[in-house]
């Protein structure tokens, strides 16, 4: 097995530079004229700038998902999950309805994400303080690249979360650089001219936790398909009628225009690499498939005890092992080289371009604007994790072995174990991910409770990065982590809310293949897909790529940004998101543990098609940061707080 366990001080402490904050946008300080001339001295000390710009994706990834995980945020906001959770857990169901519960409630995000566009751009300004010698350009030239990489992916999630925001390049903020700029014309060329310079500047090696040329040219593809979709209105990119994008000329980035067959040419270029190709059995994504729980299923379940039987001579005939028969039926059939923790799966495995990484660092001491207490932990697990109410039943192992109790936040929706069924049906074939992303609740842990101080339950659970117990470990609330390799005991002691660490996949091989296929029409990269699902192979359409993507990347935070590209930025009532969102009302859902009498899904101030509209999927602009640039930024449309549509109401 993998020796998965990290623990690292060297991240703990280059996590914790720069932590103060300024006026501007609430953004890392300036770097003082000492440290400029002084910092960075060495190599160590840039790979320490851009670990630290690194650590931003961890406290999003490690923080409250309801406050700070803008992934877990776009699936709730999707049409794949309901907000649901318990009654007091407002902020989720306010963003699944598309209100705010308060004015500053979107504003942790906003913070980290320029605080870690501050790091980046202190580390492309002060790079060549350090005295390179000839042999060290090229890793001179992948930190920067590295960093020109963070601050375009920085960017984009900012402005797909917010939209026309300040474009801030440099760590001496200008008051031209504080004023709300279009994402359009100025941010988003700006977001493709640093991935251009990113692809330029790295090499190809693969180095756990960090962006290569390979990655930069996904993520410029990822770019380009928003701003091409959602900006320019070009419904059917396989079209070849997207326009070019200009360049903002830089090291490492000459200027011009980006086209759509360059992206295209970046993409083929992952390719034809070979670097990077899909796992065998798409369950080996998941920790769920770890080798523990697979020996556990074929062996009958944990030991219960060892019963010694002896001869009537007293003599030792033979060991009965008592097991607890658990099992979990839908990983039996697995090979075992093919499980989680096994060479080439799992983490760091072998269709993974870039993620974030998780170790067992988290501590309740940890503090500052740009860290979290729980930053080193995948805590998005413990929100999609079984809700345990008053019951104290779910994440029991007699009762609901493997999976743990959680949370129970951004409850899948009806729709999508729905929608994927009517597929399956049409097709006539069985998608093996819809149950590895999913769990049937009702008939994959027949022992579940319907809590009853939760609400929007759809009868599934997230199964992807759901929490997993084993009987070898010591309690119910403990996770299979703390029975790998490595471990030793809980950074934060607390194993149920510290001990996550699958990673956080941002991009992985599957989405270059079928951007390929939506870019180009060619639907041999998506049937490569396909095939590893046990599906047969399609002609090209844009619903067999729409469809493809949503089945494929379910809850990996892809969903609401792939259809507002396919929407536009004029959508109306029949347009694909305020459709597909609209399409959650009337569901049947459990409220209140109350499974015998469900109740329809309905909107909590209006409807998802008005609200859609009104915002164009962008959240509402943190109040505080409003009021602190005196007018420069703006409140987006469709977050008027006199207006009750935007408000948060109490529904259960």
């Amino acid at each position: 097995m993998k020796k998965y366990i990290l623990s690292s001080l060297a991240v703990l402490s280059a996590a914790t530079l720069f932590t103060a904050c300024n006026d501007m946008l609430d953004t890392d300080p300036r770097p003082t004229e000492l440290t400029q001339a002084t910092f960075p001295g060495k190599p160590a000390d840039v790979e320490a700038l851009n670990a630290a710009t690194y650590s931003i994706m961890n406290t999003m990834g490690g923080g409250d998902s309801d406050n700070q995980n803008i992934f877990f945020w776009w699936e709730v906001m999707s049409d794949n999950c309901y907000g649901s959770g318990g009654l007091q857990d407002n902020k989720v169901k306010s963003l699944h309805h598309l209100v705010e519960m308060s004015s500053n409630q979107f504003e942790t995000p906003f913070i980290l994400l320029y605080g870690g566009i501050s790091r980046a751009n202190n580390t492309i300004e002060t790079i060549d303080n350090v005295p390179w010698t000839p042999s060290q350009k090229g890793q001179r030239d992948q930190l920067l690249g590295e960093a020109y990489f963070m601050r375009g992916l920085y960017y984009l999630w900012l402005s797909q979360l917010f939209g026309d925001v300040p474009l801030i390049t440099a760590t001496i903020i200008t008051p031209e650089m504080e004023e709300e700029v279009s994402a359009e014309e100025f941010i988003y060329p700006q977001i493709l001219s640093d991935f251009v310079s990113a692809k330029n500047l790295m090499s190809t090696e693969k180095k756990s936790g960090h962006a290569n040329k390979f990655v930069a040219e996904g993520f410029m593809a990822r770019a380009y398909m928003f701003w091409a979709g959602f900006y320019k209105n070009v419904a059917e990119l396989a079209s070849g009628s997207a326009p070019a994008i200009n360049l903002v000329e830089q090291e490492g980035c000459p200027g011009g225009t980006l086209s759509q067959a360059e992206v295209v040419d970046g993409l083929k270029e992952v390719v034809s690499s070979g670097g990077y190709m899909l796992c065998q059995d798409y369950r080996s994504l998941w920790q769920y498939s770890n080798s523990l729980l697979w020996e556990e299923t074929q062996l009958g379940g944990g030991i219960v005890k060892v019963d010694t039987v002896w001869t009537d001579d007293h003599k030792v005939e033979r060991l009965d092992t008592v097991r607890t028969g658990h099992g979990y039926a839908f990983i039996k059939d697995m090979e075992k080289k093919n499980c989680f923790d096994q060479p080439g799966m799992g983490n760091g495995n072998t269709e993974e371009l870039f993620q974030i990484q998780f170790m067992n660092a988290s501590a309740w001491e940890i503090g500052g604007t740009y860290n979290a207490q729980r930053m080193y932990s995948n805590y998005i697990s413990v929100f999609w994790g079984l809700r345990n109410g008053a019951s104290n039943q779910n994440g029991d192992r007699n009762l609901t072995y493997p999976f743990n109790q959680g949370w129970g936040q951004g409850t899948p929706s009806c729709n999508i174990w729905d929608d994927w069924t009517e597929a399956e049906r049409v097709s006539g074939q069985e998608d093996l991910r819809k149950k590895a992303s999913l769990i049937d609740l009702d008939n994959e842990l027949v022992s579940y409770t319907y809590e009853k101080d939760d609400c929007e339950e759809s009868g599934y659970s997230v199964k992807k990065y759901a929490e997993v117990n084993l009987d070898a470990c010591a309690a119910n609330n403990d996770t299979w982590w703390s029975m790998c390799e490595g471990y030793s005991s809980s950074s934060l002691n607390n194993k149920m809310q510290g001990d996550h660490f699958e990673d956080f996949y941002l991009m992985r091989y599957s989405d270059v293949l079928l951007m390929l296929t939506e870019l180009t029409g060619d639907a041999s990269f998506m049937n490569q897909v396909r095939a590893r699902a046990g599906l047969a192979p399609v002609n090209y359409s844009l619903k067999a790529v729409q469809d493809e993507r949503r089945w494929e990347f379910a809850f990996e935070g892809l969903r609401f940004n792939d259809m507002r590209r396919w929407t536009g930025n004029k959508p109306t009532a029949n347009s694909y998101a305020p459709k597909a969102l609209q399409a959650q009302a009337g569901k049947m859902i459990v409220c209140l543990g109350n499974k015998a009498n469900k109740r329809k899904m309905e909107h909590m101030t209006c409807s998802w098609t008005e609200r859609y509209i009104a915002t164009n999927g962008f959240l509402a602009k943190p109040q505080a940061q409003i009021s602190l640039m005196n007018g420069k930024l703006k409140q987006n449309p469709g977050w008027d707080a006199s207006d009750d549509k935007t408000q948060y109401k109490v529904l259960y």
